[in-house]
């Protein structure tokens, strides 16, 4: 016997099919991203990096969700970039120079007075933009967008005011250039992330370290140190990469979201670091920090030191370092 069914019955069960699997296919098009950072929440990176999840899920309507780990809680910085290209992660951030043992070019905004203002760092970081780009991209990366730290200066204990204050120091070095210059000041370079600065100092492992008054105010600097030599050496810059296999998977329009909400989140960045810097050099000082400028014997001896690396950066560098120098050169002139 035929079972019969009221139409109504019928079509309440349809729509009520309908509604589930439309729910189903929105729950399943949803889309969640794990963002590894090094830093920690106050960090002026990590706040801009948190503006930048925002403005993506706004965007997208939840449709994509980045939860941002900072202060290295999910994966630490040396592993960031190849966890990102081994696809653990589908997008991270790492300050640039940290690649610079795969190629030379990482760390072009490392080498100290290349670029030691806010002005010469971005005319750089244009030179330098497409050729990073494309070797990124070699490796399945994408590059999204680069912030730069404030300017590099040096933290002590006592005043520096030549190259003898610094000689058997034990300095904090992050990457190959700050270990570079340890070297060639008669330091010892001791290498040291942001998390463990503290500890170093007051365990006596470090006695001095190259880093941006951001670091040194995020890191209540004035609680093991006493000086910083706002000596401007240079301006690293944080990139933030995505692995180009996650980004694909993303449909057009979501793409074209993120790389939206990362232009901004570079013009807002570097933006942020430049009041950072002013803000971070106040708050050392109110905080006892004693900050000065180099002598004209320390400036000579930093600049020769900048001389030789911007040399040997070269010659590591090859074609592309040249053509990075000569695109720079010529936005400058």
């Amino acid at each position: 016997m035929t079972a019969r069914f009221p139409l109504f019955h019928l079509t309440s069960a349809a729509a009520i099919g309908l509604s589930l699997a439309t729910l189903g296919s929105s729950a399943q098009a949803a889309t969640e991203w794990d963002m590894p950072t090094p830093y920690g929440d106050m960090t002026f990176h990590t706040v801009n990096i948190r503006e930048f999840a925002d403005d993506v899920r706004e965007a997208t309507e939840g449709e994509l969700d980045i939860t941002v780990h900072s202060n290295g809680s999910l994966i630490g910085h040396a592993e960031i970039k190849n966890s990102v290209r081994r696809g653990i992660v589908p997008i991270g951030e790492l300050i640039m120079s940290r690649l610079a043992n795969e190629n030379a070019i990482f760390e072009v905004d490392s080498v100290p007075y290349l670029a030691s203002s806010y002005e010469d760092a971005e005319t750089l970081w244009e030179a330098s933009r497409e050729v990073i780009a494309e070797e990124l991209a070699e490796q399945q990366l994408r590059l999204l967008f680069a912030v730069p730290w404030p300017p590099q200066g040096i933290y002590t204990n006592q005043a520096i005011e030549s190259g003898d204050d610094l000689k058997n120091l034990s300095m904090r070095a992050y990457n190959t250039a700050s270990e570079r210059i340890a070297q060639l000041v008669g330091a010892v370079p001791t290498q040291v992330e942001v998390p463990d600065i503290p500890t170093a100092f007051s365990t006596g492992r470090v006695d001095a370290m190259i880093t941006s008054p951001a670091t040194g105010a995020d890191t209540k600097a004035w609680d093991y140190l006493s000086h910083f030599n706002h000596a401007q050496l240079w301006l690293p810059k944080n990139m933030v990469i995505v692995s180009e296999k996650a980004f694909s998977r993303l449909d057009e329009a979501t793409q074209q979201a993120v790389l939206d909400a990362a232009g901004e989140a570079e013009t807002r960045g570097w933006e942020m670091s430049r009041q950072e810097t002013d803000d971070a050099l106040a708050v050392l000082k109110e905080n006892g920090i004693e900050v000065s400028e180099p002598t004209p014997e320390l400036a000579e001896l930093l600049q020769e030191v900048g001389e030789t690396m911007t040399d040997e950066w070269a010659g590591r560098a090859g074609d592309q370092g040249a053509a990075i120098l000569e695109a720079y050169e010529a936005t400058r002139d």
